[in-house]
């Protein structure tokens, strides 16, 4: 398996060393932080220079409450903003915002770029202060958007905005926002390790128990502590430049191959990538590389197994004949050009089978 390239990295990237060695040393912290006696107290005192180290990692200054992933975070946003009378949500969000918001949420819309429709914002707003579901990264085509914009009309109404940050957070600087979502494990943390982040605790109900009020379960220490590491590394944030040039590369190949890229002219992350090969389906695409030894996914990882048609790109206006052919590509800090090179040769060669077979 050593000679595998992993291309997945959206889904789930390799847990740092950094945070293998926070992991462990908390670990031996094993009290429960909210015991009161003086086992109980140094447990405390490590998960809170933890939450410290996350919100100063990601330029937080306001309050974090620390949670299993960014879907349990989005959930508690969801079923305890106060005030907000109306639920509006994005299109192309992640599955997990899709659910949390429930089926009487308001739909924006998009365009072709995959940007929020502004006009649309603007009318659902114009209504009783709502809930806003808008992501800053599309998990399955790396669309980053103008969410400095879109706070500044639904705080200018008295609205909340929820943006999950999940595929941001450590890569990029994070927005300005009433609840941001983060996990850990998209940054180099151990799954089960995330976090949502609150501007004003008075926007959102108490639930009792743990975590100020605002979360009940024991707290996750060696999570914790494992997630602080990783963000504090930086490994992600520093590669980011050099993945920029990666992906360029890849794209400029891709297109010199016959091949689409989806939302090219769309401001995107580095480390995502969205690409189709006309004629030949994704399942079929994903079934060759990974014979060949690469891991790719189509769109997200929590429903690509269906292999159904993907709702992002749907609201995007691009066809099914298209859709049906895009893979996602994502990178990770040890992605090196070596491996777009021989991502690029495998590419080729099932371009190249499917063209002789349609011959």
């Amino acid at each position: 398996m050593n000679d595998r390239l992993y291309f997945d990295h959206a889904a789930t990237t390799p847990v740092l060393c950094e945070a293998r060695e926070a992991m462990d040393r908390a670990l031996e912290s094993w009290a429960n932080p909210s015991s009161p006696h003086a086992d109980g107290r140094r447990a405390r005192a490590a998960l809170e220079e933890a939450r410290h180290t996350i919100a100063a990692a990601l330029e937080w200054r306001h309050d974090v409450i620390l949670t299993s992933g960014a879907s349990e975070a989005i959930q508690i946003a969801a079923a305890r903003a106060r005030s907000a009378r109306r639920i509006v949500v994005g299109p192309t969000e992640h599955d997990a915002v899709i659910a949390a918001m429930g089926n009487s949420a308001e739909v924006l819309t998009v365009g072709a770029d995959g940007l929020i429709e502004m006009t649309a914002l603007q009318d659902a707003l114009a209504g009783d202060p709502a809930l806003v579901a808008i992501q800053l990264v599309n998990n399955e085509t790396g669309i980053i958007q103008p969410i400095e914009r879109i706070y500044e009309a639904v705080n200018s109404t008295g609205s909340l905005l929820l943006c999950d940050c999940a595929q941001a957070a450590g890569k990029i600087a994070l927005p300005d926002a009433d609840f941001v979502a983060v996990s850990g494990h998209k940054f180099g943390a151990p799954p089960g390790a995330g976090a949502l982040l609150v501007k004003d605790f008075g926007t959102l109900a108490p639930s009792g128990g743990q975590e100020r009020g605002y979360r009940r379960g024991t707290e996750n220490l060696p999570a914790a502590a494992a997630m602080a590491a990783a963000l504090e590394s930086r490994a992600f944030a520093m590669a980011m430049p050099r993945l920029e040039t990666l992906r360029q590369h890849l794209e400029n190949e891709i297109v010199g191959s016959g091949g689409l890229i989806i939302a090219a002219g769309a401001p995107r992350i580095a480390t995502i990538g969205a690409y189709a090969m006309p004629g030949v389906a994704s399942a079929s695409q994903l079934v060759q590389l990974d014979l060949a030894g690469i891991s790719v996914s189509a769109g997200s990882a929590c429903s690509s197994g269906s292999m159904k048609p993907s709702r992002v790109l749907a609201a995007m206006g691009i066809s099914e004949e298209i859709a049906s052919s895009v893979i996602r590509v994502s990178f990770g800090p040890s992605t090196a050009e070596r491996h777009i090179d021989r991502f690029v040769g495998e590419w080729r060669k099932i371009a190249a089978r499917a063209k002789a077979q349609a011959a």
